[in-house]
C-alpha cells in the first residue's frame, strides 16, 4: 500500500503536476527487455488525453519543457515591455542549419523604447529563419524554427525522496513499454509522417533565397534542395520556375543578380546615406526603430498646447570653468564640456521649481511631482533621434554625470541602449547647437511639461553702462512648456533661476551637499 502511494503520487504529466493516473489506465509490467529503458530506474505511463507523442520521468521537482526529439518547435517574439506590440528585427546571431544551444543570443529587436537580444530556449538546430532584417515582427509571431536534437528532448533528471525511491523494486514501478507514446495504439503508426511534415516546413534556406522563392510567388517548401543537408539553393529556385514555365524570359533569370539581403545595421537603415541609382526616381523608405516611435510621440505632442520661453545667457564664465576642468583633468580619456555643467545646474533650478520636474496625467487632470531629476539628453545616432535620461542627477557630481553621459552617447552610438536607459525620464535637454544652429523650437517628449533646446555658443557684442562695446559669448536658451501645467511667469522664473547658475558657476558650490 506506501509502495502504491508513494508510485501514484510521482506520476509526470504534462501539466507538469504530480497526480493520479486514471482508473481506466492499467498498470503492467515492464515485457520488452529489448526497450532501451528497461534498465533505467525511471518510468513511462499512458495518458490518453495527449495529441502527441512525449516522455516524462518520475521526478519530484519539476523540469523544464519536455520536447520530444527531432520535434520542430517555434520561437515566437515575446512581450519585450508594457505597450510594446510590435519590434523591427535588427539583425540575426545565427544562420539557418546553425547548431545553438540553451540560452544562446539568437537575435536582436527593437521596440519603440530599447534594443533587446533574443535567446533560444531549446538546443537543436535552426530550422527556418521566418524574417529579415528590416522587417517589422508583432509580439507572438514566430521568429525561428528550431528542430530540437536528443539532448534537449531529454534534460537531466533531478531525483528527490532518495530514501523513498531507493526502497521502490524495480519490477514494481515499472509499466507496459506501449505506453511509450502516451496516445491510442492506433494513431501511433502516422507519427513519423506527422513528423516528416513539420522537417519538411521547416526546409533550410536563407532569407534571399525565401524572399526570390516569394518573388516568382511559388512555395520554397516544394522546392528540392541540392545543398548541404537539403538546402535550398537559388539555383534550386531558379530551376523550379523555369521547368514550371512561371517565367518567360529563363535567359534573363539565370543572369540576374540576386544578391543576399544585408544583415549588417546599416543595411537597411534609411539614416545612411546610400548611391541613388538616379536622382530622378521616387523611393518609398520605411520608417523603422526610433524614427517610428518618434512619429508617435511627435503626432501626440501636436495636440498638446505649447508655450515657449527664450532667453540669451553669458557663457564667459562657463568657458573659464571648462578651460580650468581641462587643464587639470586627472583623467586624459574624460572630454570635458559643456554639457555636464549645465546639467546639473538645471538640476538645482528643478529644486526650487518643482512643477517644471512633473508630469500630467490627462485622464484624471492630476499633475505628478517627480523626486528623481532624470535628465534626458536628445541625441542624433544612424538609427534616429533618441532620448536617454541620466537618473537621479540631483544625487550626482558633475564628474559622474559626466562619466554617465559618455556612457549614454556611446551605448546610443552603438544601438545598444536599454528600455531603463530610455524610459522615466523627467525633463529633457535638447543640444541642437552641438550640431549647428542657435535657435530650436522643441516639442514636449510627453507625458514631461517642459523641454529645452540650447544653440550654439557664439561671439555677440555687448554694450556696458559706459557705452563702450565688449564681446561676450551668448548661448540661446528655448525652453517648450506644457501650458496646461505651466504658466509664462513660472517658466520666466526658473529660467532665471538656471541662467543665474550658469553665468556665476561659483554659486554651484553653496549647493553642494
Amino acid at each position: 500500500m506506501v509502495i502504491s502511494r508513494i508510485f501514484h503520487r510521482r506520476i509526470w504529466t504534462s501539466a507538469r503536476r504530480f497526480h493520479r493516473p486514471s482508473a481506466s489506465v492499467p498498470f503492467q509490467k515492464f515485457s520488452s527487455p529489448s526497450s532501451p529503458l528497461f534498465s533505467s530506474p525511471f518510468t513511462k505511463y499512458l495518458c490518453n488525453n495527449l495529441k502527441h507523442e512525449k516522455r516524462f520521468w518520475f521526478s519530484t521537482q519539476p523540469m523544464v519543457d519536455l520536447v520530444p526529439m527531432g520535434k520542430i518547435v517555434d520561437v515566437p517574439l515575446a512581450q519585450t515591455g508594457e505597450g510594446i506590440a510590435e519590434c523591427e528585427l535588427l539583425k540575426w546571431h545565427v544562420q539557418e542549419g546553425d547548431y545553438i544551444e540553451d540560452f544562446q543570443p539568437i537575435c536582436e529587436v527593437q521596440s519603440d523604447k530599447a534594443t533587446i537580444e533574443i535567446t533560444s530556449r531549446y538546443r537543436g538546430k535552426v530550422a527556418n529563419i521566418l524574417y529579415v532584417p528590416g522587417d517589422i515582427v508583432k509580439v507572438g509571431e514566430t521568429l525561428v524554427k528550431i528542430l530540437v536534437d536528443e539532448a534537449a528532448a531529454f534534460p537531466s533528471v533531478t531525483l528527490g525522496d532518495s530514501e523513498n525511491e531507493r526502497s521502490l523494486d524495480s519490477d514494481q514501478i515499472l509499466v507496459d513499454a506501449s505506453a511509450v507514446t502516451f496516445c491510442d495504439s492506433q494513431n501511433a503508426k502516422p507519427l513519423d509522417s506527422d513528423l516528416e511534415k513539420e522537417k519538411r516546413a521547416g526546409v533550410l534556406s536563407t532569407p534571399a533565397v525565401r524572399s526570390l522563392a516569394k518573388q516568382h510567388g511559388i512555395d520554397i517548401n516544394e522546392v528540392c534542395g541540392s545543398g548541404k543537408d537539403g538546402r535550398v539553393l537559388k539555383e534550386d529556385v531558379l530551376s523550379f520556375v523555369i521547368n514550371k514555365g512561371i517565367i518567360k524570359n529563363p535567359s534573363s533569370v539565370l543572369h540576374a543578380d540576386y544578391e543576399e539581403e544585408p544583415h549588417g545595421e546599416e543595411g537597411y537603415n534609411s539614416f545612411v546615406a546610400t548611391k541613388y541609382e538616379s536622382p530622378s526616381e521616387d523611393r518609398i523608405i520605411p520608417l523603422r526603430g526610433y524614427q517610428r516611435a518618434m512619429v508617435k510621440s511627435m503626432s501626440l505632442a501636436a495636440k498638446v498646447p505649447h508655450f515657449h520661453y527664450v532667453d540669451e545667457i553669458n557663457c564667459d564664465a562657463l568657458l573659464e570653468l571648462k578651460t580650468s576642468f581641462q587643464k587639470n583633468n586627472p583623467y586624459k580619456d574624460v572630454k570635458y564640456t559643456f554639457l555636464p555643467i549645465l546639467i546639473k545646474s538645471l538640476s538645482m533650478a528643478l529644486t526650487k521649481y518643482p512643477f517644471v520636474n512633473s508630469c500630467f496625467i490627462e485622464d484624471s487632470l492630476e499633475v505628478v511631482l517627480k523626486g528623481s531629476h532624470n535628465i534626458g539628453i536628445a541625441m542624433a545616432t544612424p538609427f534616429g533621434l533618441v532620448v536617454p535620461n541620466i537618473k537621479n542627477v540631483q544625487s550626482l557630481s558633475i564628474w559622474e554625470i559626466t562619466k554617465e553621459l559618455a556612457r549614454l552617447q556611446q551605448m546610443a552610438s552603438d544601438n545598444k541602449l536599454t528600455s531603463e536607459d530610455i524610459c522615466g525620464g523627467t525633463i529633457t535637454l535638447s543640444n541642437i547647437g552641438a550640431i549647428g544652429g542657435k535657435f530650436g523650437s522643441p516639442l514636449l517628449n510627453l507625458p514631461e511639461v517642459s523641454i529645452i533646446a540650447i544653440g550654439r555658443t557664439q561671439k555677440a557684442p555687448k554694450f556696458a553702462d559706459d557705452g563702450t562695446v565688449y564681446p561676450i559669448s551668448i548661448m540661446t536658451v528655448n525652453i517648450g512648456a506644457d501650458h496646461r501645467v505651466l504658466d509664462g511667469a513660472t517658466v520666466a522664473r526658473f529660467c532665471n533661476e538656471w541662467k543665474q547658475l550658469i553665468e556665476n558657476p561659483e554659486l554651484l558650490l553653496l549647493h553642494l551637499r
